[in-house]
């Protein structure tokens, strides 16, 4: 069975640094593209970040220019560098990917979340 596991989060001041981290483990035949979401309290999960299979980054919103988003495919791990932190990023970060298993096709994966919170 294919799972998604984030660490990482935490309490910082604004103007600081976390880096995220998510772990897919289980039978896996090939990760494709894979997500950093976000849901703060009240508010619609939105996409923070993606990278392809390829490499290929993609940022949204306030992430770009702070934000960066790599994956190592060996491990199949994915990280999220955040920099300069605001309190607006605080939120429940949520890592995503969309993986092929043997035997039981392509699907849309999730981790449970990390708390990010950002003090002013």
């Amino acid at each position: 069975q294919v799972q998604l596991q984030e660490s990482g989060g935490g309490l910082v001041q604004a103007g600081g640094s976390l880096s995220l981290s998510c772990a897919a483990s289980g039978s896996i035949f090939r990760v494709g593209t894979m997500s950093w979401y976000r849901q703060a309290p009240g508010r619609e999960r939105e996409q923070v970040a993606r990278v392809t299979g390829g490499g290929t980054a993609d940022y949204y919103g306030s992430a770009e220019g702070r934000f960066t988003i790599s994956r190592d495919n060996v491990k199949n791990t994915l990280t999220l560098q955040m920099n300069s932190l605001k309190p607006e990023d605080t939120a429940i970060y949520y890592c995503y990917a969309r993986i092929t298993a043997p035997n039981s096709g392509t699907h849309d994966y999730w981790g449970q979340g990390t708390q990010v919170t950002v003090s002013s």
